[in-house]
């Protein structure tokens, strides 16, 4: 059960690498949307939210099939980029991890706000009085306070990337070595005679990432939760 063939580690590595990138782009955008939805009021803010938690409720495959439409080499930006950037998504690991990331993305600002929320305003109205500007108070004020929410927010988006399956197989598809992750690589063992013993080394590697991720994500909650309360 432990001899894990060539073609599995490229999955494995392949979904590491995927969630990986598509973690580290999707934080700053999660840490500037997060904030905008905690400390912010503004007309439209609910049809934001609900647009950020789109991907939740939607199934995978219409979002797959949405950024086929939008990023392949015929969408409406993936034209764009592909003709004069050079940039292509579809049936690309990028595009695999671009996928992940808007899966992902969610998860990944969900407790970002709410560990923004929590932290006293009074500490930032502090800073500003002492001259401040908005800028620094967000960078030593609100973002370090905010870091263990922030570092959860990761891990839950680094967890969902790695298991993401519905989005990336609709828009990148299942190519050995580009874009065959460790979940459309078990899609594919389970469909074949032989493939039990290999898909079934794959799902315990799944299932160990996910509950470390896990654990990960409620150390670093409550981790948050002294903070604040000052342990």
């Amino acid at each position: 059960m432990l001899d894990i063939s060539p073609a599995e580690w490229t999955a494995i590595l392949l979904s590491l690498r995927v969630a990986v990138i598509a973690t580290l782009v999707a934080t700053p955008f999660g840490i500037a949307l997060a904030w905008l939805l905690a400390r912010k009021d503004f007309w439209g803010k609910s049809v934001l939210d609900a647009v950020v938690h789109l991907p939740l409720v939607l199934p995978p495959v219409v979002t797959g099939y949405l950024l086929l439409l939008t990023f392949g080499r015929r969408g409406l930006v993936g034209a764009f980029l592909a003709d004069h950037l050079g940039i292509v998504f579809a049936f690309r690991w990028t595009g695999a991890a671009l996928a992940c990331g808007v899966m992902s993305f969610p998860l990944l600002v969900r407790p970002m706000r709410l560990s923004i929320e929590a932290i006293d305003r009074r500490l930032e109205q502090a800073a500003e009085t002492l001259g401040a500007a908005p800028f620094k108070v967000f960078f030593t004020v609100t973002l370090p306070l905010a870091l263990p929410g922030v570092l959860a927010g990761m891990v839950l988006g680094f967890a969902k990337a790695i298991g993401e399956f519905g989005a990336t197989i609709t828009f990148v598809s299942n190519i050995p070595g580009e874009t065959q992750t460790i979940s459309s690589a078990i899609y594919s063992l389970i469909q074949t005679p032989d493939g039990d013993a290999a898909a079934g080394r794959l799902v315990m590697i799944s299932v160990g990432l996910a509950i470390g991720a896990l654990i990960a994500a409620e150390w670093f909650a409550r981790r948050a939760t002294q903070r604040l309360h000052g342990n």
